[in-house]
């Protein structure tokens, strides 16, 4: 798996899905820039060594950030409460890009409980 798997990916979603993605994507690799693009469940994932610290996956009516971790939203409730939400996905607008700050909390909070 490589990122060329994610290259694949995208270029499957129709826009303006696929560029709100490709922000989300050039956002988590401005905060892990080591991190290796792959596929996890089938979705565009990044890995430090062993462990998936962010991933992304296009749906009908949203979009969604995973942070494969059911713990990472509850440590930013105020950060997330304009977002709707599962234990593991994070939905947002299919034309509008998470906030930067926000994926560099996220991925941060990951990190921390992988204890990376």
């Amino acid at each position: 798996m490589s990122a060329s798997d994610i290259d694949a990916y995208l270029a499957g979603i129709p826009e303006p899905k696929r560029s709100t993605l490709q922000q989300l994507r050039v956002d988590i690799l401005s905060f892990e820039t080591e991190a290796e693009q792959c596929i996890s469940y089938g979705m565009p994932a990044f890995r430090l060594g062993k462990t998936v610290v962010a991933g992304f996956a296009a749906f009908k009516n949203h979009l969604a950030y995973l942070p494969h971790s059911g713990q990472v939203f509850a440590e930013l409730p105020d950060d997330l409460v304009a977002f709707e939400k599962t234990t593991g996905s994070l939905h947002f607008a299919i034309d509008e890009p998470l906030p930067r700050e926000l994926v560099g909390k996220l991925i941060a909070v990951r990190k921390a409980q992988a204890g990376l």
